[in-house]
C-alpha cells in the first residue's frame, strides 16, 4: 500500500461575504488525543469547507420559510457559481491526501446542489398551475425579511386580494373534478396528478405557516397593523386551509381524517443518474438492482439453510414464522436492548476489532418509540439515543401482536449493533470528533453503509450462532436487498407503493403493517431517492474494501475500521482514496467497480 500522507498547505484565498468565502490559515496541527481515541491531524481544506457550510446555513436560514421563491433561485445560483469559480482557483498539493479529497467533495457538492436547484425549479414549476396566487404570498412574507416598514392598510389590501385569488382557485378545482375529474374542463392545463397534488400540499402547508409566523411578527406589536390586517389575514389563513383540503380530496385521494396515502415522488432516471454520480456509484439502475438480486439469492441459501437445521426443511416462512413468535412480554423489551448492545460490545472487544472508547458506552440512552411513530418506523431507530419500537397500552391487538413479532428477540439482536455500537452511535460519537468538516459530506452510503457493513462482518466472524440468530440476521439482510429492488423500481416508475408492500411481505416476509409503514417512511418521508439503497451498497462497498486491506495483510482490523471512522462522512469511493493513500485527481470521476459485473 503507497505510503499515505497527510500533506499541510498554507493557503490564502480572499474571503468573500455571503458567497464564495474563506479566510487565510494553516492547516491544525495534530489535535490531542481523547479517551481511548488516537491523534490525528486536520484537512488542509478543513477550514475552507466549514466556511462553505457556514456561508450555506446562513443562506438557507434567509430563505428557510420562502425555499421555492424565484428571488431564492437567483441568489443560490450566484452563490454556488462563485464558489465553483473559488474551486477552480484553488491550489492543492499533488501529494495532499485529504486536502485533494475535500476539494473533490465540495467540488462535487457545489455541483450536485446546483443540479438540484434546477430538479427543484422543474419540479416546483409543475404544481404552479395549482398555486397560481403563490407569489403573492412570497410578496408579503420578503416585506419581512427584506426590512421595508409596514403599511398596515396597504397589507390588509394585499391580504383581503390573497383571500380572493385563493377561494377562486378552489372553486376552479373543484369544478374541473365534477365536471368529469381531474383534468376535465378543456383549460388546457396539465393533468394534475395525486404526485402533483401532495407537492403543492405540502408547498402549500410551508407557505400558510410561513404566512402564520409572518403575521405574528408584526401582530400587536405595530397597533396600526393589527387594526387593518386582522380580519383579512383571518379570512386568508381560512381560505388557504380549504383549498389544501381540496387539494387534499380532489386530487390526492386524501379526505379528512384518514391516514395520509403512499404517494412518494418519483425522480425518475435523469434523477437517479445525477444522483448516482454524486454519490459516486459507477453503476446504472439496473445494474444495482441485479446486485440485489444476487444478494438475495445467497440470503435465501443460508435462509435454507437455517431453516433445515430447525427442522422445517425447505419451508423457510415456517421457520421465520417461528422466530417471530420468540419476543419479550410487554415492558421486557428496554431490559432486552440493554443486553444485546452489551453482548456487541464484548464481542468486539473480544476480538480488537475497532476502538471503543469508554465514554461512547457510557453515553447512550434509550427512548421508547410513540404508537404514532411506530406508524412510519416500526422498528428500531437509532444513534446516541437508541429509539425503540414495542406495543403500548394505546394500540389496537393486532397493532400490538405484529409490533411485538416484527420486533423479536432475534431480530433485534441483528440490529442493536447495527443502532448503536459499532453502528451509528459509534459513527455519530467519532465523526463529532474527527474530521468535523466533512458531516458537509454526510451520505447515506457511508452513514448506512457502515451500520450494514457491521452487520455482514459480524456473521463473517461467527457472531449469530444459533438458527435463530441467522434467520434474524438473514431477515434484514433480504430486507436491505429489497430495498434496493423496490427503491429504484419505484423511482423508474416500474413499481408502484401497493407493490412496494407486497413484495416486501411475499419476498421478505414482512407483517403487513410493518411493511407498508416501511413503504410509508421510504416514500413520503424525507428520504433522498437513494437512501434505502445505500445501506446494503453501502456495506458492500467497505467489505470489498475490508477483504483487499485486511484480507490482503495491509492494515488490522482495528486499524481498518479506525481510520474510517477518522476519516469522517463521505462516499465510500473517497473512503478508499484515503485508505490507500492516493490522491484524487481535480477532474475525479467515479470508476471503482466494487461488485465487479453484476448482470
Amino acid at each position: 500500500m503507497k505510503t499515505r500522507r497527510l500533506g499541510r498547505l498554507l493557503w490564502t484565498v480572499a474571503a468573500v461575504v455571503a458567497a464564495p468565502g474563506t479566510a487565510s490559515g494553516q492547516a491544525g496541527a495534530p489535535t490531542p488525543g481523547l479517551e481511548g481515541v488516537a491523534a490525528f491531524e486536520e484537512s488542509s481544506l478543513a477550514q475552507i469547507v466549514e466556511r462553505f457550510s457556514s456561508d450555506l446555513g446562513v443562506l438557507e436560514r434567509r430563505w428557510g420559510d420562502i425555499p421555492y421563491s424565484a428571488a431564492r433561485q437567483e441568489r443560490m445560483r450566484d452563490f454556488l457559481a462563485g464558489w465553483a469559480k473559488e474551486l477552480d482557483a484553488l491550489p492543492v498539493a499533488s501529494d495532499d491526501v485529504d486536502g485533494s479529497i475535500d476539494l473533490v467533495l465540495l467540488g462535487s457538492e457545489v455541483r450536485y446542489r446546483r443540479e438540484l436547484l434546477e430538479r427543484e425549479g422543474r419540479m416546483v414549476a409543475e404544481v404552479l398551475p395549482l398555486l397560481s396566487f403563490a407569489d403573492d404570498i412570497v410578496a408579503l412574507l420578503d416585506i419581512r425579511h427584506s426590512r421595508k416598514a409596514v403599511d398596515g392598510q396597504a397589507i390588509a389590501g394585499s391580504l383581503a386580494a390573497l383571500a380572493v385569488a385563493v377561494d377562486a382557485a378552489d372553486r376552479a378545482l373543484k369544478a374541473r373534478a365534477t365536471a368529469g375529474g381531474a383534468g376535465a374542463g378543456g383549460d388546457g392545463q396539465p393533468t394534475p396528478t395525486p404526485i402533483t397534488g401532495l407537492r403543492a400540499v405540502r408547498l402549500l402547508e410551508s407557505y400558510t405557516r410561513a404566512l402564520g409566523a409572518w403575521y405574528r411578527h408584526y401582530e400587536g406589536y405595530d397597533p396600526l397593523f393589527t387594526w387593518w390586517a386582522q380580519q383579512p389575514y383571518g379570512e386568508a389563513d381560512e381560505a388557504l386551509g380549504r383549498y389544501v383540503m381540496t387539494l387534499r380530496e380532489r386530487i390526492v385521494g386524501w379526505p379528512e381524517g384518514a391516514e395520509e396515502p403512499i404517494v412518494g415522488d418519483p425522480i425518475g432516471r435523469d434523477g437517479m443518474e445525477a444522483d448516482l454520480i454524486y454519490e459516486m456509484i459507477p453503476y446504472t439502475p439496473e445494474e444495482l438492482i441485479a446486485i440485489a438480486e444476487r444478494e438475495f439469492a445467497w440470503c435465501d441459501a443460508r435462509m435454507l439453510e437455517a431453516s433445515r437445521d430447525l427442522g422445517y426443511g425447505d419451508d423457510w416462512r415456517a421457520a421465520l414464522e417461528h422466530v417471530k413468535t420468540l419476543h419479550v412480554e410487554p415492558g421486557r423489551q428496554p431490559e432486552l436492548i440493554v443486553e444485546l448492545a452489551q453482548e456487541a460490545v464484548d464481542f468486539l472487544e473480544e476480538s480488537d476489532l475497532v476502538t471503543l472508547p469508554p465514554l461512547a458506552n457510557e453515553v447512550w440512552q434509550l427512548e421508547m418509540m410513540s404508537p404514532e411513530r411506530q406508524r412510519v418506523a416500526p422498528f428500531f431507530l437509532g444513534g446516541e439515543v437508541i429509539r425503540v419500537s414495542f406495543p403500548t397500552d394505546e394500540m389496537t391487538h393486532d397493532e400490538k401482536r405484529m409490533s411485538m413479532r416484527g420486533n423479536n428477540i432475534h431480530f433485534a439482536r441483528a440490529t442493536v449493533h447495527h443502532e448503536l455500537i459499532p453502528g451509528h452511535h459509534l459513527q455519530g460519537f467519532m465523526t463529532e470528533r474527527y474530521n468535523s468538516h466533512r458531516n458537509l459530506f454526510r451520505t447515506p452510503f457511508w452513514g448506512e453503509g457502515w451500520a450494514l457493513y457491521w452487520e455482514m462482518r459480524l456473521w463473517d466472524m461467527g457472531f449469530p450462532s444459533t438458527p435463530e440468530d441467522r434467520i434474524g440476521m438473514l431477515f434484514w439482510r433480504m430486507h436491505r436487498a429489497a430495498r434496493i429492488i423496490f427503491s429504484l423500481s419505484f423511482h423508474l416508475g416500474e413499481m408502484t407503493p401497493d407493490e412496494a408492500i407486497a413484495f416486501l411481505v411475499d419476498r421478505v416476509g414482512h407483517e403487513p403493517a410493518n411493511a407498508t409503514a416501511e413503504v410509508r417512511r421510504s416514500f413520503n418521508g424525507n428520504y433522498s431517492p437513494l437512501y434505502q439503497a445505500a445501506y446494503m451498497l453501502g456495506g458492500l462497498q467497505i467489505r470489498t474494501l475490508q477483504e483487499q486491506l485486511v484480507g490482503g495483510g495491509e492494515m488490522t482490523e482495528r486499524e481498518f475500521h479506525d481510520m474510517i471512522l477518522q476519516g469522517g462522512r463521505m462516499p465510500i469511493e473517497m473512503v478508499r482514496a484515503r485508505l490507500l493513500g492516493e490522491a484524487p485527481p481535480r477532474d475525479f470521476r467515479a470508476a471503482w467497480r466494487f461488485y465487479g459485473d453484476p448482470m
